[in-house]
């Protein structure tokens, strides 16, 4: 619903002051690419093209020139620790640096939300928490809004509130440990 993908039943769904449910389909396409990133689960990455052309694909659907795309791909590709594979094929790429590559697809357009839907479900433990490290850290440095669903409790235990959903309710917002911090930060003060 979050994203405008499905409709309500009934109400409305308002995301960054607009009424989504509201929007008709073409606008709403174009709102959600400037305004929505998303992480799959199982990547999602096209296997005929190379991380840079995987990551390049939501801005060929934006007013932008080669130049002005390439400068995207390039930055968000380094942000995630992939510009020295941006011409590999997924095919060449760990299932962590696939995932990687669609986290800089999230990117690569500056949305003020991300939506991760079980983003480490398909990884191994070591790969799963350098996604986890890397997506508290760009929460933190980008100051991205970020809603992860996950199974996984060790993926909740990052999050700074958690809510748990039953049968598409909502019920319970569970109270949250201070966050683990990211492997080589420090500690905030008051959570030792």
């Amino acid at each position: 619903l979050i994203a405008g993908l499905d409709k309500p039943g009934e109400g409305e769904v308002w995301v960054r002051d607009k009424c989504i449910s509201a929007m008709i389909e073409a606008y709403l396409a174009r709102w959600r690419t400037r305004n929505i990133g998303f992480v799959f689960q199982f990547y999602h990455l096209l296997p005929v093209l190379t991380a840079y052309e995987n990551v390049e694909l939501p801005l060929l659907l934006l007013p932008l020139s080669a130049s002005q795309r390439r400068q995207q791909v390039e930055m968000v590709l380094e942000l995630v620790g992939l510009k020295d594979r941006m011409h590999h094929r997924p095919g060449q790429l760990s299932g962590g640096q696939q995932q990687r590559v669609g986290i800089a697809r999230a990117l690569v357009t500056d949305p003020a939300l991300i939506l991760a839907d079980e983003p480490t479900g398909d990884l191994d433990a070591r790969s799963a928490e350098e996604i986890l490290d890397l997506l508290v850290e760009l929460q933190r440095s980008l100051q991205k809004t970020i809603i992860l669903v996950t199974h996984d409790p060790r993926a909740a235990a990052r999050a700074e509130r958690i809510l748990h959903l039953d049968k598409g309710r909502l019920v319970d917002h569970l109270p949250v440990e201070p966050p683990i911090p990211v492997r080589g930060s420090p500690r905030r003060a008051g959570t030792e």
